[in-house]
């Protein structure tokens, strides 16, 4: 294939499927790699460049999109006749994310989950990875947006865009798209689905129609809902808390706070609550990185007096809202015993704040706690229209339920 072929719209027209077993054969879907070696992984060679900013409108088309990842190479290149610095990375590519590794430490440098890159280039020997990034709208434009349908195609992203060298430019392109449709494939199987029910242009266009329900992005960036709050306790004393993930399909993944100790720092302080999002600690962000990193992190600051978190206010409880026309469209996520265990990327139950990981507390208002799990898929597969739920993470909802024993940091 031409170098035209390897450039993408991935994020308007793809989707990612959470981890699944592989002891079935799985479709092939065209690309340069074998899908089950997308499934683990692939790493190819490169140099990281650098990356900047642009913006963007909502949905532009290919053309302005390839001249978009133009100018962001033209940007890092032109650094005033000085040569750009280098840095040799390993670029992991999977159905599930890219990370950028420094190729001498293995350090991660970046970590973006697949569903964030919203468009590829490959312009020669470079790479460019762009990932949209909504910018906080004031009140008084949602206000007019409400009233003129057409401000919302014109309003305003930023494009982050990151760009690497390597002789397989091309291929590395190509390996993404190849692993979006793999991810897609892989949820359809491993949710019983038939893609020849529904073509993935008309769930595509039904997408284009719906807005994000749960927007975390707009959430986290209102300053009344972050704070920071410092913390004061003994040096070799715990701060006193419980955290769990915050679910597999947040857009700004983080941990959460599930439990406090009893009159430990955390719970002596008074500014902090169950459901509390962490987002950074003593200044080290904690956004994207695995539980038991985070973990490691606060673990460290036990001989620390003084800590600084940053917290976004957020209720344990997380409203879901999925839009659901008719039966032909596929929820997009599966059900084990209550609890969420995979998910379609960038379909209707991702928009509607559906997260993997997470135990359902109710249904359209009815209390599905107690509920064995035939039931509640049945109620689900035959929910249409507007289906309201809540969920919460499933360690948080053992922890009050007292079906486990909170272990403190």
């Amino acid at each position: 294939p031409g170098a035209e072929s390897s450039r993408h719209l991935l994020q308007d027209d793809s989707f990612e499927s959470s981890p699944s077993s592989k002891d079935v054969s799985i479709p092939a879907v065209p690309g340069p790699c074998d899908p089950e070696d997308l499934i683990d992984g692939i790493i190819f060679a490169a140099n990281y460049l650098g990356s900047t900013q642009l913006l963007s409108d909502k949905t532009p088309s290919k053309n302005i999109r390839m001249m978009q990842a133009q100018e962001a190479v033209s940007r890092i290149k032109a650094s005033d006749g000085e040569p750009q610095p280098m840095t040799e990375v390993d670029l992991f590519i999977s159905t599930q994310r890219i990370k950028v590794l420094n190729a001498d430490s293995q350090e991660t440098m970046m970590d973006h989950p697949l569903r964030t890159i919203s468009y590829i280039a490959d312009i020669g020997n470079i790479v460019v990875l762009m990932a949209r990034r909504r910018m906080p709208r004031p009140d008084t434009q949602e206000n007019e947006e409400a009233s003129d349908p057409g401000q919302e195609s014109r309003r305003q992203y930023k494009m982050i865009c990151h760009v690497f060298e390597s002789e397989d430019a091309q291929l590395i392109a190509q390996s993404i798209g190849q692993a979006f449709s793999v991810a897609y494939q892989e949820f359809l199987r491993a949710n019983g689905i038939n893609p020849e029910d529904l073509s993935q242009k008309e769930y595509s266009d039904l997408l284009n129609t719906q807005d994000m329900y749960n927007d975390d992005l707009i959430h986290f960036s209102k300053s009344e809902n972050c704070k920071d709050v410092l913390i004061e306790k003994a040096k070799g004393e715990i701060l006193g808390v419980v955290i769990v993930e915050s679910g597999w399909g947040s857009i700004l993944p983080t941990v959460i706070i599930a439990n406090m100790m009893h009159a430990g720092p955390a719970e002596r302080s008074g500014r902090l609550n169950i459901g509390d999002q962490i987002m950074s600690i003593n200044g080290t962000s904690l956004v994207g990185l695995p539980l038991s990193t985070c973990q490691s992190i606060i673990k460290g600051l036990k001989n620390q007096s003084r800590i600084k978190l940053n917290i976004v206010r957020c209720p344990p409880v997380t409203t879901v809202l999925i839009r659901r026309p008719d039966l032909r469209y596929q929820l997009g996520f599966s059900v084990q015993n209550g609890i969420i265990c995979s998910l379609m990327r960038g379909g209707i139950a991702e928009r509607g704040g559906v997260r993997v990981g997470h135990r359902i507390i109710e249904i359209n208002s009815q209390s599905v706690v107690a509920t064995p799990h035939e039931k509640i898929v049945h109620i689900l597969s035959n929910a249409v229209g507007e289906i309201h739920m809540k969920t919460m993470p499933a360690a948080m909802y053992r922890l009050l339920t007292a079906q486990e024993q909170p272990i403190y940091i």
